[in-house]
């Protein structure tokens, strides 16, 4: 949530720090830089180190630095502040990773899709609650509440979380950096996965960035309360996250991949030629291309980690690495091509970037051996032999699983 707080609340901080638009931009592009820099140099920790002591130390450092957020009078502090905050708030990163050790092998997509929908969930409060906070408030008070939130939770955590053994205590930081660049280089699904996970995220984000011109302007003139209520719509595809999570366990991860990107692609062609004459079309395209984007995370992550589980941080730094780059440029291209063109070639693009979603799947087929970079072998089951077993009063039964019985 972290990241988040300062953009609908962008103006005030502007006229608070008495600066204008262009130099208040800075903090969320700090916030973004500090988040990548935690997601490489602090999120890798998770597979060397005590990661129920890690979450802990990340989440009270956050808030701490919240605390100063809240306090300081001064842009250039809050921008340091935002900085090393937004390094801190990796958390999620390390409790991914984590997820999917704990959770019996036939219902770790499930899990997975649980702990991507709350972090989704985190993304829209964060949105609203400044938004509700700074229209009735001071912006202060957004930071405080975060703090406050944080502080609790680590009490909460403190309390209840279970200590989780410590992996590769053999290897030092220095070895498991060195191989990010390995697993870059030497893993084809992984390679496959990161480029699907770009084009994933370039088509999610440029959407949302544009779909604010499109709903300030004409033919809707809505207003920017209403721009932001419109969030919520993605509500209905996080409450959509146990299905998938289901559905994933069943079907051969490729093959859940493979319907999630023509999720996408419907989303984009529906928007492209629907967006400009009908406000039916938006929300049909938002709700389509939320769930569509929310299965291909929760499939790639899943197949990903299977890679080799004694690495699933490091493998989720990748991962998650080739989503922000998919952020930036989906942001950057469809603003440019926006400002240039209109809505129709700025949606036009992510209609490609979704086609090329599809052409990076079909590279490899569903069953292709782990260290072939291209071609089809081992058939077309698209189901899993062994199917997950029936959720409980529609709750999955926690577990854990030892990832020796399926290797």
């Amino acid at each position: 949530m972290n990241l988040y707080y300062c953009q609908p609340i962008l103006v005030q901080l502007a006229q608070a720090f008495q600066v204008d638009d262009f130099q208040v931009s800075r903090i969320p592009i700090l916030l973004q830089a500090g988040y990548a820099t935690g997601l490489l140099f602090i999120a890798p920790l998770g597979d060397i180190f005590h990661r129920r002591q890690l979450v802990l130390i990340l989440i009270v450092t956050s808030g701490a630095l919240t605390v100063g957020l809240a306090l300081t009078r001064s842009l250039v502090a809050f921008e340091v502040l935002s900085f090393l905050t937004a390094v801190a708030t990796v958390t999620p990163q390390v409790l991914i990773p984590l997820t999917a050790d704990l959770a019996p092998a036939n219902r770790r997509a499930t899990f997975i899709a649980l702990v991507i929908a709350g972090l989704l969930t985190g993304v829209l409060a964060a949105r609203v609650l400044a938004g509700i906070i700074t229209q009735y408030s001071s912006y202060h008070n957004v930071y405080w509440m975060g703090a406050g939130g944080q502080f609790l939770l680590a009490i909460v955590l403190y309390l209840v979380a279970p200590p989780v053994p410590v992996k590769n205590e053999h290897l030092s930081y220095w070895q498991i950096m060195a191989s990010l660049a390995k697993f870059a280089v030497t893993e084809p699904i992984l390679v496959q996965g990161c480029l699907i996970f770009f084009c994933s995220e370039a088509v999610f984000s440029g959407f949302w960035v544009t779909m604010t011109f499109l709903l300030d302007g004409e033919p809707y003139n809505y207003s920017t309360l209403v721009i932001g209520i419109f969030g919520l719509v993605g509500l209905a595809g996080i409450g959509m996250s146990p299905l998938i999570g289901r559905a994933v366990d069943n079907l051969v991860p490729w093959a859940a991949t493979f319907v999630s990107v023509w999720f996408v692609i419907a989303s984009q062609i529906v928007e492209t030629f629907g967006a400009e004459k009908s406000i039916a079309a938006v929300i049909v395209a938002t709700l389509i291309l939320d769930v569509g984007s929310q299965a291909t995370q929760v499939s790639l992550t899943a197949v990903i980690f299977e890679i080799d589980p004694s690495a699933r941080a490091r493998l989720n730094t990748l991962l998650v690495g080739s989503i922000f780059l998919g952020q930036v440029a989906g942001t950057a291209i469809g603003t440019k091509l926006y400002v240039s063109g209109g809505y129709k070639l700025s949606s036009g693009i992510r209609v490609v970037f979704a086609g090329l979603e599809l052409l990076v799947l079909l590279a490899r087929g569903p069953h292709a051996p782990r260290h072939t970079w291209f071609g089809w072998a081992g058939g077309m089951n698209l189901r899993k032999s062994t199917p997950a077993p029936p959720i409980e009063n529609g709750i999955p039964e926690a577990g854990v699983d030892s990832d020796e019985k399926h290797q």
